[in-house]
């Protein structure tokens, strides 16, 4: 089978291409990239006007399968992601049962090719039941090819206990994805601590809550020369944490969503639960220095947190309703709207955040367009304008702050393996 992707604006920033080219595929890989390819033969693929990028890679999604399926499984997880434009997302252990052990992980890797129409990469659990006191069989699940470990939900208290997890996991080269709160100083907080809380008399989590966490982290790591992943990073103190961090040689990275770079606590609005997520909506103050941070260097990547839950949850009291929202099918239309046309972050940093480097730190077989590797493709619409409507969501979860918010810039084609899986925001069952 050959395609041929025509006259596409192609950013592989893995490979610094930044230029009008075709792409050739052949049997599910890149065959050739190049100017003015011959088409003979080929399935004709028109991106004029458009931009092609490696396909999308979320390395922070919670599909809640196992045992959460009436908010999330598989099928509908991974068909959310086709149609925001991700061919690989990565999938959080904190399900019912954890994710703790290898025979669960080989299950879902089984359930995701079985289920799914986009690549699934499983995260498993640090410790078992994510209680933070044993080591979970990380060994085991290493081997078994879950690509990171997390206790994402939960702060992992023991300092020993993540100090044993780095030792253990330095000899498998596998990260641990931290979710950074010092737990005795946000309990039963549901908003950042701020003017926002103070005028609505809502209990708050304070910024240095993450900001020790962070710091502790990254010093365990650094005695450990192992690697950390902060995880939802959103205070513009945990920032400069990791960015002096990088500086002194430690092997940490960090990620953020495009809801902490992009709204405030002052959209907070206790009638309305959608805006509820962990760590909460931080300062204008804060926004700006997670935008500073993803321009310069300091953060690597940006992620969804994509966290479906059903209806009667989140419909609720806002100190009562989990949080999360589902941000696969919303996060590069925001990003776009309000990095990129808003000329905040250029193209080529906000593709290589989404692309180039998650792969280059996990280790993942995608991420770029080079000559052979699998044929991951996503196409976008830069100009195409879009009221966000959750009544089109594939997800299961229809709790978004982004719901009724006007958007330019969307995904209109994705191709996993050589296949079109999505096309024009409809996805194609094959």
């Amino acid at each position: 089978m050959k395609q041929i992707i025509k006259n596409g604006r192609v950013i592989d920033p893995a490979n610094k291409i930044d230029k009008i080219e075709d792409i050739l595929i052949e049997d599910g890989k890149i065959a050739e990239i190049g100017e003015n390819l011959s088409s003979d033969g080929a399935e004709v693929i028109d991106a004029t006007d458009k931009v092609v990028v490696p396909g999308l890679i979320d390395m922070h999604v919670h599909l809640r399968e196992p045992g959460q399926e009436a908010k999330e499984d598989f099928a509908s997880g991974t068909r959310a992601a086709a149609a925001g434009g991700f061919t690989t997302i990565a999938t959080m252990p904190n399900t019912k049962p954890v994710v703790d052990n290898a025979a669960i992980l080989r299950s879902l890797k089984k359930q995701a090719e079985d289920t799914g129409i986009v690549h699934v990469e499983i995260i498993g659990a640090l410790t078992k039941g994510q209680d933070g006191n044993e080591l979970a069989e990380v060994g085991d699940m290493a081997l078994n090819g879950a690509v990171a470990f997390s206790d994402d939900g939960h702060y992992v208290k023991r300092a020993k206990t993540l100090l044993n997890g780095f030792d253990y996991l330095r000899a498998f080269d596998k990260i641990i994805i931290n979710h950074d709160e010092e737990t005795s100083l946000v309990e039963e907080g549901y908003m950042n601590e701020g003017h926002k809380s103070a005028m609505l008399g809502a209990k708050g989590r304070p910024t240095v809550a993450e900001d020790i966490a962070v710091m502790r982290d990254i010093m365990l790591a650094e005695y450990a020369d192992a690697r950390v992943h902060v995880a939802h990073i959103s205070s513009a103190r945990a920032v400069e944490i990791v960015r002096e961090a990088k500086k002194r040689g430690v092997k940490v990275t960090a990620e953020a969503t495009p809801h902490h770079m992009t709204m405030t606590d002052e959209c907070v609005d206790l009638r309305d639960s959608a805006t509820k997520v962990n760590p909460p909506l931080r300062s204008q103050a804060d926004v700006d220095a997670v935008v500073k941070g993803l321009k310069d260097g300091t953060i690597d990547m940006i992620v969804t947190d994509h966290s479906p839950h059903a209806e009667e949850e989140k419909d609720v009291e806002y100190a009562l309703a989990p949080s999360g929202f589902p941000g696969l099918e919303t996060s590069l239309g925001v990003v776009l709207t309000e990095l990129y046309h808003k000329k905040k972050i250029n193209l080529s940093t906000l593709v290589s955040k989404m692309t180039a480097e998650p792969a280059r730190i996990f280790s993942l077989n995608g991420g770029t367009l080079s000559k052979g590797s699998t044929a991951d493709v996503t196409i976008i619409d830069l100009n195409k304008e879009w009221t966000v409507d959750e009544k089109k969501f594939y997800t299961r979860g229809t709790h978004s702050p982004f719901v009724g918010m006007k958007l330019k810039g969307k995904a209109v084609l994705t191709m996993v393996d050589g296949k079109v899986v999505m096309r024009d925001g409809k996805i194609l069952e094959i």
